[in-house]
């Protein structure tokens, strides 16, 4: 089939978040600078960049996550893996501005060191960020969005031990968690590995 998207396409649900899948999930604590506190995931996050390591999340409306991140100018993002998954789901309530998810999904609140946003302390990988920049993506005919994208550049790292063998970071044993289309998820359960062709050994 094909369709596009300005006419609708006629399936019982829009599979274009099930095309652009797995995408890892932004799990982001912020703070306001009159101290409320604010956790929610969001599937519109990714990495665009090593040096400087720069994230990115992206909220659809100005949400307490993204209007916080602004008067703060910090975030952090917290790994989001299987045994915390419906932690995770149970953190992304409507609730009122300004409530606590953190205390709603049963986690704990934990220092960061460098920023004033806490992070989740039963994450096992979580980065600590300074706000880059946030803006408004436009459409094909130039008016804005309702996305707004924050991006961050992490300052700080940190990484649960028990989650490090042989000094890599282990996503199998994490279950690093992923959003799929609908209500769907993946967890990670293998890995493979492949070499970067190199133009001059593969030629001879």
């Amino acid at each position: 089939m094909f369709y596009e998207p300005a006419n609708g396409h006629g399936l019982p649900h829009d599979p274009f978040k099930a095309i652009v899948a797995p995408r890892p999930i932004g799990w982001i604590s912020t703070k306001s600078v009159d101290g409320r506190v604010n956790l929610a995931p969001y599937s519109f996050f990714n990495a665009f960049s090593g040096n400087p390591p720069l994230i990115w999340f992206s909220s659809e409306g100005a949400k307490d996550s993204s209007s916080f991140a602004e008067e703060s100018g910090e975030f952090v993002a917290n790994l989001v893996s299987r045994d915390l998954a419906e932690a995770m789901n149970r953190s992304s309530v409507n609730a009122p501005r300004g409530i606590n998810e953190f205390d709603y999904a049963g986690l704990t609140m934990a220092p960061s060191r460098l920023v004033q946003a806490p992070r989740v302390a039963e994450a096992h990988a979580a980065l600590e960020c300074k706000v880059t920049e946030i803006f408004r993506p436009k459409t094909l005919d130039g008016t804005q969005s309702q996305a707004h994208v924050v991006i961050g550049q992490v300052i700080g790292v940190h990484i649960e031990d028990a989650y490090l063998t042989d000094g890599l970071f282990d996503i199998v044993k994490a279950g690093s968690t992923a959003r799929l289309g609908y209500m769907d998820y993946a967890s990670v359960t293998e890995t493979f590995s492949m070499r970067r062709p190199r133009w001059e050994e593969d030629r001879g």
